[in-house]
């Protein structure tokens, strides 16, 4: 369903147009009330009336994870915090968190783009949506709480954890649609089966995840495992939260609200403007958030851009599923691998449960020298003859190294060995750190 035709398929000259004044005005807002970007911009030797095509939006900086950091809490911040009405936080563990103030117009304008989302997602009022994102200074839970009740669907905020009184509340409210990370849906199922439970005898038909990377396979196994559609959503803490862009119903890329956030994709390594098509590092820049506008945020994230119309009529560009972080990416002896890939071969291969953990002997920040891969198997395969665990290494280990390029050991390990999140699913681990990772039922 498209909520906002007027916006959604405006004609790509007309949202240039509309990109571009927006530009122009957060430029100039950031330069007059952010004394980090106005110094930036001065160092650049670049003034807001330097801004008169999309195309000069290379001639501003970059803002990083480490910007947000050196400013916290509220060195970026655009508006006094009398006109901020909320406040949330990244989930990271170390260093200073990233914090994301909103004003009452960010929360409108949050709610309104999340709504967009689900509704693009296929959601409509009529459904009855389980939130298990968490809730709190997480932005996901509240994200996507606001959307389903702008939208006029009914919402069950369940937030994460407690997954037995999950299934219970899904069967007994008649949940239609879930929403959490893509590991905790298959753990749902997983702890579904467990209690004789079938999800696909409930009235769940829809799946909205993200959070973190999946792979196309995944998508196939959540959908397989709980008969459901399985929609990918992307959104990030610094930027708004959920609702950046999200698939609709073709599943062909992940549409961009483009009225509220600018895109490009440059070379991680050189930070040069890569054409659509090209793949390279998402770079985002707010044009309507107010309290903590963002000029040109390095995402991390890999993926690529594609301009050609939607079967679905959305005139947006589309990006394409995250294939990594370059800040995740482990160099194996002078192989690029990332998480993603392993990913796709182990969910390919028939006896293996999605649920894998990347041990690695680390020589500096991005380099190892050793791959180690565990690997959970089905109970069919566990309580089979050896044979059969020999025959399924091997094979893993064929796939892997076509794939990838380089060998890599595979250890089969028991049913439910590796521990499961509730929230995202952390996939490498150095082994020095194995023992006291908390990641290995013991």
């Amino acid at each position: 369903m498209i909520r906002d035709p007027e916006h959604e398929k405006m004609p790509r000259k007309q949202l240039e147009k509309l990109q571009l004044e927006r530009l122009q005005a957060k430029v100039k807002d950031v330069y007059e009330k952010v004394p980090f970007y106005r110094r930036v911009l001065k160092e650049k030797g670049v003034t807001p009336d330097d801004i008169k095509t999309l195309a000069d939006l290379k001639k501003l900086p970059f803002t990083s994870k480490l910007d947000f950091r050196d400013n916290y809490p509220y060195g970026l911040m655009a508006v006094p915090l009398e006109k901020v009405v909320r406040i949330h936080s990244s989930s990271g563990t170390t260093g200073k968190p990233i914090v994301a103030p909103y004003t009452e117009g960010d929360i409108d304008m949050w709610s309104e783009v999340m709504a967009r989302t689900l509704a693009s997602a296929g959601m409509t009022r009529h459904d009855v949506m389980q939130n298990a994102y968490g809730y709190g200074l997480f932005t996901g839970g509240l994200g996507f709480h606001y959307g389903c009740e702008r939208l006029g669907a009914a919402v069950i905020p369940t937030s994460g954890g407690n997954t037995k009184r999950q299934i219970i509340l899904l069967q007994d409210l008649g949940t239609t649609v879930i929403t959490c990370t893509p590991t905790y849906a298959l753990i749902l199922n997983e702890t579904a089966k467990e209690m004789g439970v079938d999800l696909r005898e409930t009235k769940l038909r829809l799946g909205i995840h993200g959070a973190e990377p999946w792979s196309e396979q995944m998508r196939k196994d959540i959908e397989e495992r709980l008969h459901i559609s399985a929609i990918n959503v992307y959104g990030l803490t610094e930027v708004i939260g959920p609702g950046v862009s999200v698939e609709c119903e073709h599943k062909c890329g992940m549409h961009i609200w483009e009225d509220h956030f600018l895109v490009e994709i440059i070379d991680p390594k050189t930070g040069e403007p890569l054409p659509y098509g090209k793949e390279g590092e998402l770079i985002i820049t707010t044009l309507t958030k107010e309290a903590q506008p963002v000029i040109r945020f390095r995402t991390r994230d890999i993926t690529s851009l594609n301009v050609e119309p939607c079967k679905c009529g959305r005139t947006m560009v589309r990006m394409a599923r995250i294939t990594g972080r370059s800040d995740d990416m482990l160099v194996v002896r002078g192989v690029n691998v990332f998480p993603s890939q392993i990913e796709s071969v182990l969910l390919e291969v028939e006896g293996v449960e999605p649920h894998y953990l990347i041990v690695i002997d680390r020589r500096d920040v991005f380099s190892t020298e050793d791959l180690e891969i565990w690997v959970e198997v089905s109970e069919e395969v566990f309580s089979d003859e050896m044979q059969k665990m020999e025959r399924l290494e091997k094979k893993l280990r064929s796939e892997m190294e076509s794939v990838l390029g380089i060998s890599a050991r595979i250890k089969l390990v028991e049913p439910r060995t590796i521990v499961r999140t509730e929230g995202k699913a952390k996939r490498v681990v150095d082994r020095k750190e194995l023992p006291s990772s908390g990641l290995i039922t013991k």
